[in-house]
């Protein structure tokens, strides 16, 4: 089958076409056709081994799919361990959930990994309640431009939506976001402020760097900062637990895979309240672009350059 590999750590070159043997099932497992593939921020750091599980080479990267099984299914799946960017894929089948009618590939796949996230990170670790404002970084982004809808969908008082171009600010006022903030600001704490009216209660960040530690700055009492990334490629200042007593703040983590620990099925949670939404018409998934397998070396180069939105989609018949 063709596929994409990695045989040495690195940036988007190391990302190579290949023909290797179809996977096999094992028990628990089942073998998928894969129509299209989901590629994510976490993929770039898997490549380069600075993602949070580490990586063991060679490996095909890749950790959602959405296809068919070979009794005719349409299901999208997590993958443990990569293994997505390729013809077929085999997935747990505890990690695969069947695709509802009338929810294409595109936002099956959106709503898997990214729509997932924003509705963890808004539901158990912001706790979002109705009325408060919430900052969503990186909102053009796959996980931004869900988290924009879900928090007006779920009775925020104000959005305010972070992005560096005024596309994708134009893009985050489209989906519903209240005001929006330039995220290259020189003093985004006096952006944020002023863009609320007052300190915030809810921001949800995967940039790193300086945007956390401005963000953490604008945190009303009780407010509350959620990280799930660092796409800036760049660490915050270290949190010193003395500092958040001034306005009871609270900065909080979270990597998808640890909701698998929890009592109860929270993912499938998740993921059937989101289609919910998508069949309602209250939220959707925004294309960002479609490449070649062959080409995702350049789907990793426009992720790295932080200049896509929405979703990005590989072709494995390409």
């Amino acid at each position: 089958m063709r596929a994409v590999q990695v045989t040495e750590f690195g940036g988007p070159e190391v990302l190579t076409p290949v023909e290797l043997p179809d996977p096999e099932p094992g028990p628990g497992q089942t073998l998928i056709e894969v129509d299209r593939v989901g590629v994510n921020y976490a993929d770039t750091h898997q490549a380069e081994n600075s993602y949070l599980a580490p990586t063991r080479l060679p490996f095909v990267p890749g950790g959602e799919v959405v296809g068919r099984t070979a009794d005719g299914r349409r299901v999208v799946a997590l993958l443990n361990g990569g293994g997505g960017y390729a013809e077929r894929a085999v997935a747990d089948d505890a990690m695969t959930f069947a695709v509802p009618d009338g929810v294409d590939d595109l936002t099956a796949l959106a709503m898997l990994v990214q729509g997932a996230t924003a509705w963890v990170l808004l539901r158990k670790n912001a706790h979002l309640e109705p009325g408060e404002s919430v900052v969503v970084h990186a909102a053009a982004g796959g996980v931004g431009t869900i988290a924009v809808q879900l928090a007006k969908a779920w009775g925020a008082g104000r959005v305010i939506a972070g992005a560096s171009s005024d596309e994708k600010r134009a893009l985050a006022l489209e989906l519903g976001a209240d005001v929006v903030v330039d995220s290259r600001a020189a003093d985004l704490t006096e952006a944020l402020l002023t863009a609320n009216g007052r300190r915030i209660d809810v921001v949800l960040d995967m940039v790193g760097g300086v945007t956390t530690d401005q963000s953490i700055a604008a945190l009303a009492p009780f407010g509350r900062l959620a990280f799930y990334g660092m796409a800036g490629r760049e660490q915050p200042k270290p949190v010193e637990l003395r500092n958040l007593l001034g306005h009871s703040t609270t900065v909080t983590g979270m990597w998808l895979p640890h909701v698998f620990r929890l009592p109860g099925n929270v993912f499938g949670t998740a993921l059937a309240e989101l289609f919910d939404l998508a069949l309602a018409g209250k939220i959707r998934a925004v294309p960002g672009g479609e490449y070649a397998l062959s080409d995702a070396r350049k789907a990793h180069e426009a992720l790295r350059s932080r200049s896509t939105v929405g979703k990005l989609l590989l072709d494995p018949t390409k």
